[in-house]
């Protein structure tokens, strides 16, 4: 069964507060948790190494060298372990795929992602705080992952399980096409149950529902001339008049439905303007009617069928011109949303009650409204879905990215008797 909106998301919230009861750690379980106690030590270490590396999306071989650090060691667990390039034309590294083949329980596929926004390779640590870019976007996430699967390797619980672990090297701002960039991914999905990504946990709190995300390209034109001219029949407008009643509209529409915001986030206008994902050129004087203005923004949605209403809404804003004025509003490939489904609320139930076994107590979903767009929605759906299980922070997608290390044992813990569970 399909939810495609916010009331869904509500009524399986109020399902989900239905108490359940800490039951005890099987003899294997037990062994799991011994081994993550003894090597706590490990995931700082491993952390700093990976964050030392420098990774940003567009540092192609910083991207790579990160696929090798992890390649090596999902390999050492009996992984087969490759990193896939992907076409020059795409402008990205390419992704790590790791899988391990068996027939036993569920097939588990795992998520997360190499490359960071901003650039990074340097490290600092105060106490249980560790500071650097990707400490918890995601290479923290990343490593909650690596040691996990250590665990279970350690006790023997990987033997028969099939498990693929995807890290793709563009999640922060992914190649196009998206059909090239995202089928490693898909076709690891096709090989598997379920999925379980590793963005940043907040707090005690599951992700069963992201959102979408995609870009907009807003052109408009104008007549031009001399400034006194403005408003007269024979020069109307101008373009930045008519962009500023667009995005007015905008505001005072896309404001109401629940879910989504509108950012435009780069505007340029003047007699000549022109702009790219990161910046812009423009020409004119303040005595001349700007004749062209263009804005790109971002739109965030909870689902398909929300994500073509707003869609809708924007063009009918766009088409009501000002005199001597045209405009088109474009919309590019982007973030699919992940929708609230009842079998993501089953992996999360699942997962709370590994966390009340443990005595860490219960975990509950978080809203998606707070939530950007992430990879697992390129899987769930089909597959059921659980994001938001990796390493929190704070400062992300800024150079003051940093992270308290103190979760992490417990992260470890619930990850690997999850997948432990799910793989019997």
């Amino acid at each position: 069964m399909r939810f495609s909106g916010l009331p869904c998301f509500v009524a399986l919230l109020t399902l989900a507060a239905i108490p359940v009861h800490a039951a005890p750690l099987t003899p294997d379980e037990q062994k799991i948790v011994a081994y993550v106690d003894a090597h706590r030590a490990d995931f700082a270490a491993d952390l700093e190494a990976a964050v030392r590396i420098d990774s940003a999306t567009e540092n192609l071989p910083g991207v790579r060298e990160m696929g090798e650090f992890f390649r090596s060691r999902f390999a050492a667990l009996g992984f087969e372990s490759r990193f896939v390039p992907l076409p020059p034309e795409t402008g990205r590294a390419g992704h790590l795929v790791a899988e391990h083949r068996g027939k036993q329980g569920r097939r588990v596929l795992l998520i997360g992602h190499l490359d960071t926004v901003f650039p990074g390779g340097t490290w600092r640590r105060e106490g249980n705080v560790a500071h650097g870019s990707g400490v918890s976007d995601m290479k923290g996430g990343d490593v909650v992952i690596l040691e996990a699967l250590r665990a279970l390797a350690a006790s023997g619980a990987l033997e028969g399980t099939q498990i693929i672990v995807v890290f793709s090297g563009d999640e922060e701002a992914a190649g196009s096409p998206l059909a090239v960039s995202r089928r490693d991914m898909r076709e690891a999905a096709a090989r598997s149950d379920l999925a379980l990504a590793f963005e940043s946990a907040v707090g005690m709190t599951g992700t069963v529902a992201r959102r979408g995300s995609i870009t907009w390209h807003l052109v408009v034109q104008g007549a031009t001339g001399h400034s006194a001219g403005i408003f007269s029949a024979a020069d109307g407008s101008g373009s930045v008049y008519e962009t500023a009643r667009i995005l007015q509209g905008f505001h005072d529409e896309l404001r109401k439905v629940d879910g989504v915001t509108a950012n435009p986030a780069l505007i340029a206008g003047g007699t000549e303007a022109a702009l790219s994902r990161t910046g812009g050129t423009l020409t004119g004087k303040t005595n001349i009617i700007a004749q062209r203005t263009e804005v790109r923004g971002d739109l965030r949605f909870v689902s398909a069928e929300q994500l073509a209403d707003v869609q809708a809404r924007m063009q009918a804003i766009v088409a009501k011109h000002l005199p001597r004025t045209s405009a088109e509003l474009t919309f590019d490939e982007g973030y699919p949303a992940m929708p609230p489904r009842e079998e993501n609320y089953a992996l999360l139930a699942q997962l709370s009650q590994v966390s009340q076994d443990l005595g860490t107590g219960e975990i509950t979903a978080f809203d998606p409204r707070a939530r950007g767009a992430g990879d697992i929605a390129f899987v769930s759906p089909p597959l059921p879905g659980l994001d938001g299980l990796g390493l929190d922070g704070v400062g992300a997608h800024s150079t003051r990215e940093s992270a308290d290390l103190s979760p992490a044992p417990d992260l470890i813990k619930r990850t690997a008797l999850l997948i432990y569970r799910l793989t019997r």
